[in-house]
């Protein structure tokens, strides 16, 4: 599965003089986590997270503690610029999902941003991927049957299951078209695996 099938676009951007507060109405308008940091020329320079964000936002409250809180001795940050990661982590629409996921794990992160270029083109994001993967068994049973019809029209016909997102074909022993078929399956964002099963007589 390639990025493009499970990436968020287009991406929503901040720019990095945007004020803090209209950053954090944006991603919480949008319900994301994370937003790709553009300059004037639209040109990616950083990423903001929630947690980024939040930095410097609240000030102690004295209810919660019988010694008073001291001053803040800086003022809260002003800008987007003043809380983005500026070294950032990016993919292509055409990196594979699983060195997507490998980057996320390894690098601790949620999001990545998506390039064509250096054109911002969307995000992927760790919700994207577990939507992808709670699609109904159904829903997939369909698309599947759906892109066999459509992509490999000459082909034999399968029955086609899918549990629990491994896509299971039935049909009668052809290798080379089961081949075809099984590369077709795995196109279908949440299908994890294919199994070719034989037919009974």
């Amino acid at each position: 599965m390639l990025v493009r099938e499970v990436m968020s676009s287009p991406a929503i951007t901040v720019r990095r003089t945007d004020p803090v507060r209209q950053a954090i109405r944006m991603l919480h308008g949008h319900n994301i986590t994370a937003a790709p940091v553009v300059d004037d020329s639209d040109r990616l320079v950083g990423v903001v997270s929630e947690l980024d964000l939040l930095r410097g936002e609240f000030e102690p409250d004295p209810r919660a503690t019988v010694t008073p809180a001291p001053p803040l001795a800086e003022s809260p940050p002003r800008r987007v610029m003043e809380v983005m990661t500026s070294e950032v982590v990016t993919v292509t629409e055409t990196t594979d999902v699983t060195t997507a996921i490998d980057l996320m794990v390894g690098r601790r992160i949620k999001s990545l941003p998506v390039l064509r270029g250096d054109r911002i083109v969307g995000m992927v994001s760790r919700r994207d991927l577990m939507a992808m993967l709670a699609r109904p068994d159904e829903e997939l049973r369909e698309a599947v049957a759906a892109v066999l019809r459509e992509q490999y029209p000459s082909g034999p016909s399968w029955d086609v299951a899918v549990h629990n997102g491994v896509a299971e074909l039935s049909g009668p022993p052809h290798e080379h078209a089961d081949h075809i078929a099984g590369l077709l399956a795995r196109t279908v964002p949440g299908v994890i695996r294919v199994k070719h099963l034989r037919r009974s007589p």
